[in-house]
């Protein structure tokens, strides 16, 4: 079983910056993808990025120029840079990834979310 826990979630001022963390743990075999999620209140939850294990990286049209995630491969994390934060940024955000464990059976897990609040 493969566990996701996210970190670094809070309340900041619009034009301000937060990280978030996300480190996997458990039976891992190897981590294929890492990505982020968020869902705001009364809305589908919805792709913020990702990035693959040769560190490519996609960003939701949303966020490009603002958001950068990364990863530490030794460390099974990944992280998200938040700068320019704008009140419709509020979200839980989520992480997930996607793998293969340690019985070499593709896993794909979720985190349990991390409260992103964005004042104006």
């Amino acid at each position: 079983q493969v566990q996701l826990v996210e970190s670094g979630g809070g309340l900041v001022q619009a034009g301000g910056s937060l990280r978030l963390s996300c480190a996997a743990s458990g039976s891992i075999f190897k981590i294929n993808a890492m990505g982020w999620y968020r869902q705001a209140p009364g809305k589908q939850r919805e792709l913020v990025g990702g990035i693959t294990n040769g560190d490519n990286t996609n960003y939701a049209d949303s966020v490009k120029g603002r958001f950068t995630i990364s990863r530490d491969n030794a460390k099974n994390t990944v992280y998200l840079q938040m700068n320019s934060l704008k009140p419709e940024d509020t979200a839980v955000y989520y992480c997930n990834a996607d793998g293969i464990n340690s019985l070499l059976r593709r896993f794909y897990s979720w985190g349990q979310g991390t409260q992103v609040t964005v004042s104006s």
